[in-house]
Formats: C-alpha cells, sequence, structure tokens
C-alpha cells in the first residue's frame, strides 16, 4: 500500500490508521475501536467523501489489535 494513500485516509477519515489491506473490491482500513464511528461519520458521509476523493470502496473495520 502507498504510504500516499495512507496519509490521505488519515486526514480524511481524521483518525489514526493501523492497517490498510487491499482487496479485489477496494480497500480495508484498520482503526482502533474507539474510533469506528467517527472513521464512518454520521450517516456514512466521512467514509463516502474519503471514497469519492480515492475512487476506490472503503471498508472500515476495528483493528485486531485493540
Amino acid at each position: 500500500m502507498e504510504a500516499e494513500t495512507v496519509e490521505k485516509l488519515k486526514q480524511m477519515l481524521g483518525v489514526p490508521v493501523e492497517k490498510v489491506e487491499k482487496q479485489e473490491d477496494g480497500l480495508v482500513v484498520y482503526v482502533p475501536k474507539s474510533q469506528v464511528a467517527r472513521a464512518i461519520g454520521s450517516g456514512g458521509s466521512v467514509i463516502r467523501s474519503a471514497e469519492l476523493v480515492l475512487k476506490t470502496k472503503l471498508t472500515v473495520k476495528e483493528s485486531p489489535s485493540e
């Protein structure tokens, strides 16, 4: 995963991004458990905006380390 893409995700989602995995249908973004709701945003607004900018589907999941 490109470091530039991870940095963009951190800025757009406004939360720490612990890991990003590339899958055939998009990216899976792992964030701390306490930050999942913030990363998604009200009604999914934050994640939809990030998808539009990156032109790929994003899935936010709770980080397995927390």
